[in-house]
């Protein structure tokens, strides 16, 4: 399994020179068996045009699965070339609202707030809703678990294939649950069950610790959780993920070099890095 890093900003994208290292574009990572063409996307954010870079001249051929329907999950999939080509086909997957996902979406894509609502996307493009549970979606197996987020129901994932796994909680509020053993946010049964054992935990890190009695109310987790919660669940490594569209490079390199020598190893996600997984953690990179 080798994961694409389109975009790992939250909130809204971050331009300028002080995030070109690790990237302004928002929540998208591209998921591919090991020598294909990426065909699962977590999260279509502004980090498509990224996927757009990968795919060359190519159309995509897959699943954009979302899991929640804020703007900076989102936006990007109007604007999708790949998803324009001839050839493509793009199903987009959503937590269920109680309603057809396309009139959902339909509700940010359509006039006066959007020009093109989703039906003008193509007839490649197909919209549906999917509940908690296991599924089968491009070759991979998807559980998909109900988790605390602020302002709409969120899903986070448990994604399997070629003997490696990879949990991915972008947006993620714990403490709506409780303190939990460490003050930032509750273990809860959910968010163990996704990060169980995992070769790599892409996780809400969008905050601090000491920065949560401030801004905890957005709805967000913090690289401490994360880690803890990695520790508490097995998972091999962690990825924080979703950083706040403020926090500039340097602070960036700070954060994760904060945990530098942590039983879990720490990585901050960068937009261009690649990782590959073969059940025991393969290697990363970050192309120029």
């Amino acid at each position: 399994m080798k994961l694409f890093f389109c975009g790992v900003r939250g909130s809204t994208p971050a331009p300028g020179q002080p995030y070109v290292r690790f990237g302004g574009h928002t929540s998208c990572v591209a998921v591919a068996h090991d020598g294909a063409a990426p065909s699962l996307v977590l999260d279509g954010g502004t980090g498509l045009a990224n996927l757009d870079r990968l795919l060359g001249e190519a159309p995509f051929d897959g699943t954009i699965l979302l899991g929640h329907l804020h703007w900076d999950h989102t936006h990007g999939l109007p604007f999708f070339a790949g998803g324009a080509r001839p050839g493509h086909r793009v199903q987009v997957l959503m937590p269920g609202q109680g309603a057809p996902a396309e009139q959902v979406l339909a509700r940010a894509f359509s006039p006066p707030h959007f020009p093109v609502e989703p039906s003008a996307l193509g007839a490649g493009w197909s919209f549906e809703a999917i509940e908690e549970g296991e599924h089968r979606v491009e070759g991979f197996s998807v559980l998909a678990r109900e988790i605390p987020h602020k302002g709409g129901r969120t899903f986070g994932f448990r994604v399997t294939g070629g003997g490696a796994s990879l949990a991915y909680l972008s947006d993620h509020h714990p403490l709506a649950l409780g303190p939990g053993p460490a003050g930032v946010g509750e273990l809860h049964q959910a968010a163990m069950d996704l990060a169980a054992g995992v070769d790599l935990l892409i996780h809400d890190a969008q905050y601090t610790a000491a920065e949560l009695p401030e801004l905890a109310y957005l709805g967000h987790s913090c690289a401490e959780y994360a880690i803890g919660l990695a520790e508490a669940a097995g998972a091999r490594r962690v990825c924080l993920f979703h950083h706040a569209p403020r926090r500039t490079d340097s602070e960036l390199e700070a954060l994760a070099g904060r945990f530098a020598g942590w039983p879990v190893p720490v990585v901050a996600a960068a937009d261009g890095m690649t990782v590959t997984l073969d059940g025991q953690y393969g290697h990363r990179a970050r192309p120029k």
